[in-house]
């Protein structure tokens, strides 16, 4: 039995089958995430399924870190073809680093249980305004930026760096969802935006998981290179079908993240 120099790295008869299942979650976790956010959703799911006897700790740094390659690489490509306001993104990123990291600290402090149905309520008044609007993202609306919008990037920084740090779920539809309201991007620029600030959080959430050993490098390097590519696959179908696309991707992940939420909410009530 051939077993590896390192502590962290099991043998790799053992390894295979679990590492295999979750390369094909991580290929499909960064398609997702290119295209609309999200990839969350499928990519926390397989780590708590294939690896149950891990700590959750050590499954979220997983996620993070494979999650981080995919975010860059996507971020990257969009920032080449997408044109988008750069200012207020940076200080929503800025802001977000710095709130995600708090964030993180203080999930001892606040039960997850009393945050859990305000996000749903939050989710469904988006879904539904979004619905309503059939306008809403369908076209770029370029403005001049005063100093009201800087301060707006600056918050929206701050609440979502923070709930993504505490929670998690849903932080890059509420991201592209702000970055429409406030800033008239369409889909398209709003989804590239998000992932300079979903790049961010996921830094700094990166940033006390690694240092505190709460990341299985055996499956999050092979991971990060699947959701690479699956971010480019992601990104590659985002700018081909542009903001048509999105959209209807965008209101099929709202609708995913409420039934998983209502669920999780009504179920163990």
């Amino acid at each position: 039995m051939l077993r590896a120099p390192f502590p962290w790295l099991p043998a790799l008869d053992a390894l295979f089958p679990e590492l295999l299942w979750l390369l094909c979650v991580a290929l499909m976790a960064g398609v997702v995430d290119a295209a609309v956010g999200g990839g969350g959703l499928v990519q926390l799911p397989g780590l708590f399924t294939a690896l149950p006897q891990q700590s959750p700790a050590a499954l979220l740094g997983t996620n993070k870190f494979s999650a981080m390659f995919g975010t860059a690489t996507a971020c990257w490509r969009y920032a080449r073809t997408v044109r988008f306001p750069w200012t207020p993104v940076l200080l929503a990123a800025a802001t977000a680093f710095v709130f995600s990291f708090l964030g993180a600290t203080a999930v001892t402090l606040l039960p997850r249980d009393l945050v859990r149905p305000l996000i749903l309520g939050l989710l469904i008044a988006m879904l539904a305004y979004t619905l309503i609007r059939k306008d809403f993202g369908a076209l770029h609306r370029p403005r001049t930026l005063g100093r009201a919008d800087l301060a707006i990037a600056l918050a929206m920084g701050a609440a979502i760096g923070f709930y993504d740090g505490l929670f998690g779920p849903g932080t890059g539809s509420f991201l592209i969802f702000l970055f429409i309201r406030f800033f008239g991007l369409d889909f398209l620029r709003a989804s590239a935006a998000s992932k300079v600030v979903n790049l961010a959080t996921n830094l700094a959430a990166l940033s006390f998981f690694v240092p505190a050993g709460h990341v299985l490098l055996a499956f999050a390097v092979p991971m990060a290179a699947a959701n690479v590519l699956g971010a480019v696959i992601g990104t590659r179908l985002a700018l081909r079908g542009g903001t048509p696309v999105i959209r209807k991707l965008f209101v099929a992940l709202v609708a995913v993240l409420i039934a998983k939420m209502g669920w999780d909410t009504f179920a163990g009530a």
